[in-house]
């Protein structure tokens, strides 16, 4: 059983722009792959867990040795990403054994943001599906559970859009839906008390750009965050339009939503169908539009599961833990 393998690269250039900044990209390929690598000379050594990580490893090697050789320069995030792709088929996701063809599907689901603070890549195939349905559709639906990257992928995208002028400006929207506490004993007054809802999308932008960025967008109402209830009447043109938290909406409101879409406007549907806080005998929007429109042309359907959970190991296995219990 192979345990272990040296890789002799080209120059110690290549080798350089392969371990990152104080052999930061080893780390992150350490923690992703399992075992230990140590570089010295012109030479990668990895010492894995079998044959599989092995392969794991020689298969992101080939990747990045082709990427610096291209003259791209690998960052950690990057890394991790590229460690997501590779790795998810023992856990049940659609990813079969590296290739050519996902490879590629990877590199072009990468968003880059103006003026952003890093490059924002998918990290499983679901989530590069669900990017590329955002920006080949005029309304794209993303379903699944926390922590798979629905709102942060939405927005990054929008900001590209918005930034780089190809969109007017960027709405962002929620349902104000007590869950478990009452909205009218909070404290403050309205915006206060509507403030808790919309802060998560501030929390998305905050980690994508710079705050005086976001600053200089409100200042120029480019951007607008705003509860759901907020958009009847409107008729949106020319911009992004995110629905976050939509298995909130009850079916008048996610029509009211739909129907604001106007000219040359873009929207973004994102919802956890396990979470919702609706009172009982309410219906779903999420679930009746999913049920009604799912054969419409122009629509786009992103389903997202346990193994596309980015934001921390642990909460992967929290939700694996909640679902067995369920079943």
């Amino acid at each position: 059983m192979e345990d272990g393998i040296t890789i002799a690269l080209d120059n110690r250039e290549l080798l350089s722009g392969i371990c990152g900044a104080n052999d930061g990209n080893l780390k992150v390929i350490e923690g992703s792959l399992g075992g230990s690598i140590t570089a010295r000379g012109n030479e990668i050594h990895f010492e894995g867990y079998g044959e599989d990580g092995v392969r794991r490893f020689r298969t992101m090697m080939d990747t990045l040795v082709s990427a610096v050789k291209k003259g791209e320069n690998p960052s950690p995030e990057y890394i991790r990403a590229l460690a997501g792709e590779f790795i998810q088929n023992e856990e049940g996701s659609s990813i079969a054994q590296p290739d050519e063809k996902g490879e590629a599907l990877f590199r072009d689901s990468m968003i880059q943001i103006p003026h952003g603070l890093r490059h924002v890549y998918p990290r499983t195939r679901n989530q590069a599906h669900y990017i590329r349905g955002m920006r080949e559709n005029e309304i794209c639906f993303c379903i699944g559970p926390a922590g798979t990257g629905k709102t942060y992928l939405a927005i990054a995208h929008a900001l590209q859009m918005v930034l780089s002028k190809k969109m007017r400006k960027l709405v962002l929207t929620r349902p104000v839906v007590e869950a478990g506490e009452n909205l009218g004993f909070l404290p403050g007054d309205l915006s206060q008390k509507i403030d808790p809802y919309l802060r998560p999308l501030y929390d998305a932008m905050d980690a994508l750009v710079p705050y005086d960025v976001i600053h200089r967008l409100e200042e120029t109402r480019a951007i607008e965050i705003a509860p759901l209830a907020y958009m009847r009447g409107r008729s949106l043109n020319d911009c992004m339009v995110i629905l976050d938290e939509a298995q909130n909406t009850t079916k008048e409101q996610m029509k009211m939503f739909l129907t604001r879409i106007g000219a040359g406007a873009r929207a973004i549907i994102t919802g956890d169908t396990t979470q919702i806080d609706l009172p009982r005998k309410t219906d779903s929007g999420l679930l009746h539009a999913i049920g009604i429109l799912k054969e419409i042309d122009g629509l786009h359907f992103s389903f997202l599961h346990t193994s596309d959970v980015a934001r921390n190991p642990l909460i992967k296995k929290i939700i694996q833990a909640y679902d067995e219990k369920e079943k």
